[in-house]
Order: C-alpha cells, then sequence, then structure tokens
C-alpha cells in the first residue's frame, strides 16, 4: 500500500527562507510568521496524512454510485468531509463577513498541495466549491452572497462549474443551454451538461451549481453567454431549503482515474436559476478565478508528483537488486538497495527537482495573486496571468512524467495496483486536460499572454530575472553553479519571443507550431529561477550558522542536478520553435 508524509518543512522553508512572506508588503502577510503557518501546515498535514490518504485506494477501487438518481461517494468519503469542514478548512481564504477565515490564498496552496497528494479525487470537491464561491463572491448580488455563501463556506453546502456540453469544450460559444426568462425574475434553465465534477453526491445538504446559458435574442457567440446560480434545492427566504430544483443527474462517466470524484453528466429540465452579474457577461463572471483555478491544477500535477516520488524513493532504499559497480555497499545482504545505482538516481532525481522546483514556483504565483489581490497591484496581477499558463500547462505535463517516473522506478511492482503508483499515474493524467488542455494553454501564452500591455509584461519578468543575476553576480559560487546557467536559458526565451515577433505575423502558423515547446522553454526557466532563489537562500542560511546542514546541503545538490541536467532542455525548445510550421504543416490533412 502506498504512505504519503506531509513535506511541511520543506513548505516552511519555501515560504519564510525563499518568499519571506511575513516581511512581504501585502495584506494579511505579518500574521504568517513562522509559528503561525507551522501550526496550519501541520494540522492540514494530519487531516491528509490521517484521514484522506487511507481513502485514496478506497475511492479509486470503489468509485462513486449513481442509485436512483442519487451518487453515492466511496466509502469513508462523507466522515473525512464533514471532519474537514468541521476544522473550517473549506473556508480557509475565503471572507470572514461570511464566515471565512480570510488567510491570503498561499496558505490555501500550500494546504491544498497536501490534500491533494494525499486524495486528489476527494480535494476536488472542495476546489470545485471554492471556484463557484469566488464567483458568487465576485459577481453576486448582496442579497446572492447573504444566502449562498455562509452555507457553502462552511461546506454545508457544495458547488460546482457547468460549462462543457457534448458538443462543445473549448468553444464555449457553441454552447445550446437555453436560461428562458420568467415573470418572477428567474430564468428557466434547460440543457445538458457534460464532465461536470462533484455534479451530484451525498457529501453535502445542497449543491450550488453555476451553470453558463444563453438567452434567448442574446448575440451569437460567446458574447451572449450569461451566467446562473443554479441550487440543487431551491433556497427559501429564510435560508432554509424548499423543494427539489428540475436537474438531475443522467449518468457518472467511466474514466481513467480520479474514481472517487463524481464527474456527471448534468441534466436541467426547466430549472430554475437566478442570474448572476450582468446579462451577456457570463464568460468574464466565470472567468473572474480561473487564474486561482489553474493554478489549483498546476499544483494538482506536481502533488501526483510528490507523492509519487515518496514511494518510488522508499522502495529504491528497500529493494535488493544488484551490486554497486564501484563496491558492494550492503555486504550483509544479498544485494545492494537499487538506488546505488546511478540510472536509479538520475530517474529520483529528476523527480525531485522538478517536485521542490515547482512548489516553490506554484507558491511563488500564489504570493503574486494575494499581491495582486490584496494590493491592487496590477503589475503583480498581470505577472501572474503571463505564468499562469505555463504554471498549468508546464507543472501538469512534468507533473505527470514525473509518476510515470516513479512508477519506472519500481520496475514491474509500479506496473500493479497493489504499490499504488499505477493510481498517481492515472489520476495525474487528467490534470493535463481539464480547466484547458495543455494545448490550449499553450496558445493563450503564445497567443494572448506574451502581448500583454503591447509586450511589457513579458519584459517585466525578463527583467525580473536579470535583475536577480545581475544583484548576486559577485557570489561566485551562486554565479557559476546557478546564476549563469539561468542566463543561458533565459536568452533562449528571449530568442524564442523575438522569433515569435519576427515570424509570427508573416506567418501565424510559424509561432503557433512552436507555442508548446515555448511553454516548457518558460517553465524550465522559471523553475531555473526558483533553483537560484533557493540556492541563495541555503547558501544564506549555512553561511549564518544554521544547524541544518544537511537539508541545505542537499537543497543545493539538488538544484544544481536541475541546473546541470534539465535546464540545458531550454536549447533544445529554442532549436524546434525556430525550425518554424513548415515541417508541422508540411503533410495535407489526407496524408496522415
Amino acid at each position: 500500500m502506498p504512505s504519503y508524509t506531509a513535506p511541511t518543512k520543506d513548505m516552511q522553508y519555501i515560504l519564510h527562507d525563499v518568499l519571506n512572506v511575513s516581511g512581504r508588503d501585502i495584506p494579511g502577510y505579518d500574521e504568517l510568521d513562522r509559528e503561525f503557518t507551522s501550526a496550519i501546515l501541520e494540522e492540514a498535514g494530519k487531516l491528509a496524512v490521517q484521514v484522506l490518504q487511507p481513502l485514496n485506494v478506497v475511492g479509486d477501487q470503489q468509485g462513486c454510485k449513481l442509485e436512483n438518481g442519487v451518487v453515492r461517494a466511496p466509502e469513508g468519503f462523507k466522515a473525512a468531509y464533514d471532519e474537514m469542514r468541521g476544522g473550517g478548512w473549506t473556508g480557509l481564504d475565503m471572507d470572514p463577513d461570511y464566515g471565512g477565515q480570510g488567510m491570503p490564498n498561499i496558505m490555501l496552496t500550500a494546504t491544498g498541495e497536501m490534500f491533494s497528494s494525499a486524495n486528489m479525487a476527494f480535494q476536488m470537491y472542495n476546489g470545485l466549491t471554492h471556484g463557484a464561491m469566488s464567483a458568487i463572491h465576485a459577481h453576486g448580488s448582496a442579497e446572492q452572497k447573504a444566502s449562498y455563501l455562509p452555507n457553502m463556506i462552511s461546506g454545508d453546502w457544495t458547488g460546482t462549474m457547468n460549462l462543457t456540453e457534448p458538443q462543445c469544450g473549448t468553444d464555449l460559444g457553441l454552447i445550446r443551454t437555453k436560461a428562458e426568462p420568467q415573470e418572477d425574475g428567474s430564468y428557466a434553465i434547460t440543457g445538458q451538461k457534460i464532465w461536470i465534477s462533484a455534479g451530484e453526491h451525498d457529501l453535502s445538504d445542497n449543491i450550488i451549481h453555476l451553470v453558463l446559458a444563453k438567452i434567448p435574442g442574446g448575440p451569437e457567440g460567446v458574447k451572449g453567454i450569461s451566467l446562473f446560480i443554479v441550487p440543487k434545492f431551491i433556497v427559501n427566504e429564510d435560508g432554509s431549503l424548499g423543494d427539489r430544483n428540475t436537474l438531475s443527474c443522467g449518468g457518472l462517466e467511466h474514466k481513467m482515474g480520479i474514481h472517487g470524484n463524481a464527474t456527471c453528466v448534468m441534466n436541467y429540465d426547466g430549472a430554475k436559476g437566478f442570474l448572476i452579474g450582468e446579462v451577456n457577461k457570463g464568460m468574464r463572471a466565470m472567468f473572474t478565478m480561473m487564474n486561482e483555478a489553474r493554478l489549483s491544477v498546476g499544483l494538482q500535477g506536481y502533488a501526483q508528483g510528490e507523492v509519487a516520488y515518496q514511494n518510488a524513493l522508499a522502495f529504491a532504499q528497500d529493494r535488493l537488486q544488484g551490486r554497486d559497480v564501484t563496491g558492494v555497499k550492503a555486504p550483509d545482504k544479498a544485494a545492494d538497495p537499487i538506488i546505488v545505482h546511478p540510472d536509479v538516481r538520475r530517474n529520483l532525481m529528476d523527480q525531485k527537482s522538478f517536485v521542490e522546483g515547482a512548489r516553490a514556483f506554484a507558491f511563488w504565483g500564489s504570493t503574486l495573486l494575494d499581491e495582486g489581490h490584496r494590493k491592487q497591484d496590477k503589475q503583480a496581477e498581470d505577472l501572474v496571468s503571463l505564468l499562469i499558463p505555463v504554471l498549468k500547462g508546464f507543472l501538469t505535463d512534468k507533473g505527470f512524467e514525473t509518476t510515470v517516473l516513479a512508477q519506472q522506478t519500481l520496475g514491474g511492482s509500479g506496473f500493479t495496483q497493489e504499490w499504488g503508483l499505477e493510481q498517481f499515474v492515472r489520476d495525474a493524467r487528467i490534470t493535463m486536460i481539464y480547466e484547458g488542455t495543455n494545448g490550449v494553454q499553450s496558445l493563450d501564452l503564445v497567443g494572448r499572454k506574451l502581448g500583454l500591455n503591447g509586450g511589457k509584461t513579458v519584459m517585466d519578468f525578463f527583467e525580473l530575472v536579470k535583475g536577480f543575476i545581475k544583484e548576486n553576480e559577485d557570489n561566485t559560487a551562486l554565479k557559476e553553479d546557478f546564476l549563469d546557467p539561468l542566463k543561458r536559458a533565459s536568452k533562449d526565451l528571449q530568442s524564442a519571443g523575438m522569433y515569435f515577433m519576427a515570424e509570427g505575423m508573416k506567418n501565424p502558423n510559424n509561432a503557433l507550431s512552436g507555442s508548446y515547446d515555448f511553454m516548457h522553454l518558460f517553465g524550465h526557466v522559471c523553475l531555473g529561477l526558483m533553483w537560484a532563489r533557493m540556492a541563495k537562500a541555503s547558501m544564506a542560511a549555512l553561511e549564518a550558522g544554521d544547524t541544518d546542514t544537511e537539508f541545505h546541503e542537499t537543497k543545493l545538490a539538488t538544484g544544481r542536478y536541475y541546473m546541470a541536467r534539465q535546464l540545458p532542455m531550454t536549447g533544445t525548445h529554442l532549436a524546434r520553435i525556430t525550425s518554424g510550421a513548415e515541417p508541422v504543416m508540411a503533410l495535407a490533412a489526407a496524408n496522415f
């Protein structure tokens, strides 16, 4: 059976030694001292390890069941959910005016990583609710906020996001769900939505669906989409639950992974809905929380990589096979543990260097979200908008790859259900698809985000990297192992951007055919920056006499590995980008 240990020590290191959260000029960050964040992370870790992780295999093997219109979550999920909401975790960063604890997003990110590593399918129930709460808080009327938010924040009610339909996914302008105006000011919602995570279940008393639909007579395409609150049970004026709405789960998807989460076909048959925000402005309302949602999915990707790596490492330290070519390491045993072999070390170092770099990247992205929202800092908001496709796309691609590497470490055992690695692979795979496929993320990055503010935002990123290098170039050890590789990688990224500018106007396919490589090139530069920042922090700690020398020396060795073995991939991606569209578009469609 797989196991999981909450990486709270590494999280504390990133929060305080690398990001210096308590010293940041962001409202609420002054409360994030080491003692406070330690208490939060330790309690979240206990919940993840003791309650959620043992249910991960249960959820995978049992799945959800649809019985007479009711979806039953796997055994133990309801008790675990009650424990989570009882601890206030469902409203960790939500508005205190409605019962939330008002903590910064960075704490939601840190705790969310542990919950996702422990049981990704379970954590999705909370994630969907959080997205719905954020949209209602941003765009709902005072009455809607008062009616829905307190019970959603407390966890008594949950929420969903209903976008996709059988005939359309990314191109939401093709949706057919209708919203007919009614005399009482409500709307009758009719249509079918698919792939609705947590669409029906027995964990909460009510489910608040946010549904995209078109009001007849409105503009064509996405300009005619509005957003509606469609509760499973109508909420009476006194806050009590009234009649069951005319909506139902028409079926459960049979999926590759995340079996413990109910992925539903939702049918709306004239269901009573309530407009949220403005008419025909549904896309704007729905995408209010898109940056936050896509960061959360990127987090899921590396969180699965983290738990997979932990189990691969334990196996490699225990499994006996062959002898170290440089000399026997375990003379009292029939063979040496496989961790002595260089190829196994390579495999594990690929995993470790990615996961730790990814965590720092995601945490940094979360602080930028906080800076943008809490300080109304437009530069931070724009920077995180630029980075979001990279956070989502790169971290989920590499997170999935990490689970496969971990599975490979176990050899044949990794292919069996008993060891649990194959579940991590299957669960991680969805992160590359939902919340906008990674191909769409790369197109968003190149087609929209590079042009933010006339290209100023991406130039701000380059200046940020350049500024860090210049500020620390007198540190000889940091320069040779970290700053010089980062400088080379950053130049590759700038060269790719210049290629797009020069060639994209002549032939847009030159840019679009290189967009996926650009997303990965950008991701490597970001992780290179994170490793350089971590190296600086660990070098400073050692110089200051920090007694935990093993931790910091391990951190430096891991960072050097990433800079030497992973960061040079930027050159490969640049070569692929500058080959242009011709190799990609050479075949006629009929010749594939």
